[in-house]
């Protein structure tokens, strides 16, 4: 095969727990008779809260196809190539067994929000029954992994953390920026669960989080890098997930073009934010990516990408991070199918590839 499948999870193969019906047997024309995937394959997810096998396993469950950990790339998968981080301590935020998945990634320091609370009692006043105390010490970044379950007390104490330069229990420094870095994973605004609506998603917190630090400052609050999807990062990390599997296989022909099934392939990223990862990847090989999008997820048919960028707010709400440009060129998709069952059939047609 000369063509490989990113696939987004959530709203494409399930919903919360739920196997949409397309996905198994879309995932039984992409298996030979002993499982084994007949074309490259990686999962992209924004989902931060577990260790990438645990992930591979429920997909497995779900799908009926065994799938590795190494074809699943979480939100947060990219961090294995922040080295410079691995060895200071960082303050991690999220949800789920954090130190355990971020000592994976190569974080030899991680501490919790809830380890921090511990540390400084008198920083967590809006429950006043959560007062005990250990020792201090210095921050050297903030990975935020995913939303918490106490928005409070992680808005809180990440501010605590960026006003003192990684000294929380300090006073506040205003003069001290840029900040200590930030690294966020999953800008999600939304994701689709079982509900009717969409829910909340880490991106809604990051706007708290941004808007908290400009109302405090006066200043942007700055990231060292964004990952998960839309992020250039996220791809040019699910394309090395590629290229492993294309060896590992022995594929000799290289992949030219990946499909992004469930939703828009890159967006544009500001340039001030920190680029120095790309060197940890080796160049893309790809000649292109194509989007596919399905009409299964947060994805509403009859809402259309407005063409003058000028009157985005007016036309149509742009759902986007802050720091990613709106272009309609690369939100608009390349291909628009009702499910992924669909989109496997369509690729297949477009590759000429008979299975």
């Amino acid at each position: 095969p000369s063509f490989g499948f990113l696939f987004d999870i959530d709203g494409v193969l399930v919903r919360g727990k739920t196997p949409i019906p397309a996905a198994k047997t879309a995932f039984q024309k992409l298996v030979n008779s002993q499982g084994q995937f007949l074309v490259p394959v990686v999962f992209v997810t924004n989902a931060g809260n577990c260790l990438r096998q645990k992930k591979a396993d429920q997909l497995s469950h779900l799908l009926g196809v065994p799938i590795s950990q190494d074809q699943v790339m979480m939100s947060h998968s990219p961090l294995r190539m922040f080295k410079r981080y691995h060895e200071k301590c960082v303050l991690v935020s999220g949800q789920g067994p954090l130190l355990d998945i971020a000592q994976d990634l190569g974080f030899c320091q991680p501490i919790t929000i809830e380890t921090l609370r511990e540390k400084h009692p008198l920083l967590d006043v809006v429950d006043h029954d959560r007062r005990p105390n250990v020792p201090v010490r210095e921050y050297f970044s903030v990975v935020l992994f995913g939303e918490p379950i106490r928005w409070e007390t992680n808005l809180q104490l990440i501010i605590d953390v960026l006003l003192t330069s990684g000294y929380p229990g300090n006073p506040y420094h205003h003069e001290n920026y840029p900040h200590i870095p930030v690294l966020a994973c999953n800008m999600d605004l939304m994701w689709v669960a079982e509900a009717q609506s969409p829910r909340f998603g880490h991106g809604t917190f990051m706007v708290c989080l941004e808007n908290i630090y400009k109302k405090i400052t006066g200043r942007d609050l700055k990231y060292e890098a964004l990952m998960g999807k839309p992020s250039k990062l996220t791809y040019q990390y699910a394309e090395y997930l590629i290229r492993a599997q294309v060896a590992e296989r022995q594929w000799k022909q290289p992949v030219q073009t990946l499909y992004a099934v469930g939703g828009s392939a890159t967006l544009s990223q500001d340039d001030e934010i920190d680029n120095s990862w790309e060197t940890e990847l080796a160049s893309a090989a790809a000649a292109r990516c194509r989007s596919v999008l399905v009409c299964t997820g947060v994805y509403n048919p009859h809402t259309e990408v407005p063409l003058d960028t000028r009157e985005s707010l007016t036309e149509t709400v742009f759902h986007g991070h802050r720091d990613f440009r709106f272009d309609p060129a690369l939100v608009e998709p390349d291909h628009i199918v009702p499910d992924v069952d669909a989109a496997v059939d369509l690729v297949f047609q477009l590759e000429n590839f008979a299975p």
